[in-house]
């Protein structure tokens, strides 16, 4: 099957998504991290469909071509909301079972729905960002919290008007701090940056981090009951793969490490030297050969 740009209706949203490799080979998501886009996985996507696999890469909601069906519908960005978004993709397409990648937030994506859909989810892989308990967001160290002074501004009671009126500035301060310099150019930046020309990359991109820190923000009531199940899960028994870059400026790398004890299927980590905070565009090559050897491990 040759890369395809389609689309997929859900109950609350219309999924942007690529199809590539063979129909009836083994499904894998691959899930784009912020402020990203799908464009992320163009490299990995390419080996893990040559690979055999049926490799399908969503747009997130708030991004690129996927958009609302209602304007009713909370602009939740919550890691619930997007793996009920998953989820949501999978039943369009009529897939049972799947493996998932995910970057950034598409880690935590990949980690709820671990955590939420043990039945559905045969193995994982996230990049760039550690497991967390419970689904629970707790105070950094001052050396971490420091790195999280984009988090700390968005909470701020100016912080989504400044947020809103030069979103790919914001973007952008993120793609040159978060890794070493030299790995991208303006041609890709500009390109990946359209996906931030959706209508509610910045509402989601603020509730997906206000939520974190601050009370009342809005909070779609369809997903209460998985808030509910995820805030008494603290351990996974999906097989797992952690691919953290040894030169991440966002994620401090000793942030992924001793997290073997909450994994009961497997876990496995992989520190890749001189990589920042987007492993999948950095080191695609070296991305893509650990996938593939996780998702084939018997």
């Amino acid at each position: 099957m040759d890369d395809q740009n389609l689309l997929a209706r859900t109950t609350k949203l219309e999924i942007a998504y690529t199809e590539s490799g063979p129909a009836n080979g083994p499904s894998v998501m691959l899930v784009h991290g912020w402020p990203d886009a799908a464009r992320a996985w163009t490299v990995v996507a390419a080996r893990l469909a040559a690979a055999g696999f049926r490799t399908i890469v969503p747009d997130l909601r708030g991004a690129g071509k996927t958009r609302f069906l209602s304007s009713d519908t909370p602009r939740d960005g919550s890691g619930v909301a997007l793996a009920q978004d998953v989820i949501d993709l999978a039943d369009a397409l009529g897939i049972d079972r799947f493996d998932v990648v995910g970057h950034d937030w598409g880690a935590r994506t990949a980690y709820t729905l671990a955590a939420l859909f043990p039945g559905r989810i045969s193995r994982i892989a996230g990049l760039a960002l550690q497991f967390q308990p419970k689904g629970a967001f707790e105070l950094p160290h001052f050396s971490q919290a420091r790195k999280l002074w984009y988090q700390w501004f968005m909470a701020l009671d100016g912080g989504p008007a400044a947020v809103a009126a030069d979103p790919k500035g914001f973007a952008r301060l993120q793609w040159d701090t978060w890794s070493p310099p030299g790995w991208f150019d303006e041609d890709e930046f500009a390109r990946t940056a359209a996906a931030f020309d959706n209508p509610d990359w910045v509402p989601i991109t603020l509730n997906g981090y206000r939520r974190r820190w601050r009370e009342g923000e809005v909070s779609d009531p369809a997903y209460a009951a998985l808030r509910e199940k995820l805030a008494a899960i603290d351990q996974l028994s999906t097989p797992t793969l952690m691919i953290q870059g040894g030169a991440d400026f966002c994620d401090e790398p000793a942030s992924s490490e001793g997290m073997e004890g909450y994994f009961t299927g497997g876990y496995k980590r992989v520190v890749l030297d001189g990589v920042g905070h987007f492993p999948p565009r950095e080191a695609p090559d070296a991305v893509a050969d650990l996938v593939i050897a996780h998702l084939r491990t018997e």
